[in-house]
């Protein structure tokens, strides 16, 4: 049936696949993360994921406010669903995440040896929330596909009250 469609034709399912992947790497992080006592323990601020000397695990070191380190911890990859992908959205540059000068956290940024998750940006996360978001941008992006090809001629977007049905 699509035997006979170009690639160009589902431009919308490379943004879909995108989105998908940025959100299962940020569901990831905050998962492997809450499998440590980093995430409730306001006293670390920041956490560098040094994830490059081994691929079957992930070195984690917790920093406070003041770039000190506090302690370590190492996270097992048994399987690609547990790995600390970058995200941009924990990033503590894409954060704004102050770093203190000379801290063993800007050493540990020096080496360039993985990258640091800020944990407010963590903290913050509603994964619940993401995953609804995700949705609808996943919907959308493909909605110009299905109106190209003639699966969806047209839409209604908001909510059905209890008193209205759908035509």
């Amino acid at each position: 049936m699509y035997d006979d469609l170009t690639s160009d034709e589902f431009r919308g399912f490379d943004e879909a696949e995108r989105l998908m992947s940025h959100y299962c790497a940020r569901a990831r992080v905050h998962a492997r993360l809450d499998q440590t006592d980093f995430l409730a323990d306001g006293a670390v601020a920041a956490v560098h994921v040094e994830n490059t000397s081994r691929a079957d695990r992930v070195f984690l070191s917790a920093f406070d406010r003041s770039g000190r380190l506090l302690r370590g911890d190492t996270a097992y990859i048994d399987d690609p669903s547990q790995r600390f992908d970058v995200t941009p959205e924990f990033d503590h540059d894409f954060a704004g995440m102050a770093v203190p000068e000379e801290s063993e956290l800007a050493e540990a940024i020096a080496r360039e040896d993985g990258w640091v998750v800020s944990m407010n940006a963590v903290r913050e996360y509603d994964p619940f929330e993401d995953r609804r978001t995700t949705q609808r941008a996943v919907f959308l992006a493909h909605l110009g596909d299905m109106m190209n090809d003639g699966r969806a001629r047209g839409f209604v977007l908001g909510r059905l009250g209890d008193s209205e049905s759908p035509s």
